[in-house]
């Protein structure tokens, strides 16, 4: 097949199913992984999609559902970058909630060694914590989503409603002025819109790819918000808008 093919299925494949890893491609078109990340290289320098690690995606369409691996090697400075600012929020004694997103991942990893109550549905976020005297950790459990290595479903949203927190941290997969908070997959949106009406304070981790995007499902509008955390300085219309919601920005 030549390049100039490859690389065209390559485009047909993203536009349907928005990420990609490169091992998967390699064994589809029988050719070398480095072949494959060649191929992203050259895709990524004609603006059509962004490279990670291990993969490669695209923000287009509101059905829009990135793979937990693309996902977990996608702007990891940035989250971590976030994760950090989110440690100075959080007080030893307090009893939060990380939702199952990457970003919550890096946070788990910031704050393993404060004393803090953490619940979760995430198996990435329980692994990291599961062996911290320091940390009370609540599992909620439920239907196991390999996809997303969290537990989702009507039996963790019933196990979620015995609880409230002093503080929520959550991402989304897409942030807009006119469409608020809004997702591409229903069980992961479905934790979030329950985890809205369960703390004092609910924090929106997101990082600067998600802005100015509408996913699939609605999440909330900004009005339960009390603080967003991101990774770069935000738009005067966006940092106008958020202080109209009464929504702390954390740069």
């Amino acid at each position: 097949m030549l390049a100039v093919t490859r690389k065209t299925k390559i485009k047909e494949i993203i536009l349907e199913r928005k990420s990609i890893t490169v091992l998967e491609l390699a064994k589809r078109f029988s050719v070398t992984e480095e072949t494959i990340r060649r191929d992203f290289k050259q895709l990524e320098d004609e603006g059509f999609l962004t490279r990670t690690y291990g993969g490669a995606f695209i923000q287009d369409g509101v059905a829009n559902n990135i793979d937990l691996t693309i996902r977990e090697t996608a702007y990891t400075e940035n989250k971590q970058n976030i994760a950090k600012k989110c440690q100075n929020i959080i007080n030893n004694g307090d009893s939060i909630f990380l939702d199952s997103s990457t970003t919550a991942f890096q946070i788990a990893k910031a704050i393993k060694n404060m004393r803090l109550t953490v619940a979760s549905n995430s198996l990435l976020i329980i692994n990291e914590l599961c062996e911290k005297e320091n940390i009370h950790l609540v599992t909620l459990g439920g239907t196991y989503l390999p996809d997303d290595k969290a537990f989702c479903g009507n039996i963790t949203l019933k196990n979620l409603e015995q609880y409230y927190f002093d503080k929520v941290f959550m991402s989304c997969r897409s942030l807009s002025m006119e469409h608020g908070i809004t997702d591409s997959r229903e069980p992961t949106a479905s934790i979030r819109q329950s985890l809205i009406k369960r703390s004092k304070k609910i924090y929106i981790v997101a990082d600067f790819s998600k802005f100015d995007n509408t996913s699939f499902l609605t999440i909330s509008d900004f009005a339960p918000v009390t603080g967003l955390v991101t990774d770069k300085p935000l738009s005067r219309k966006w940092l106008d808008f958020l202080f109209e919601q009464n929504v702390e920005v954390f740069i």
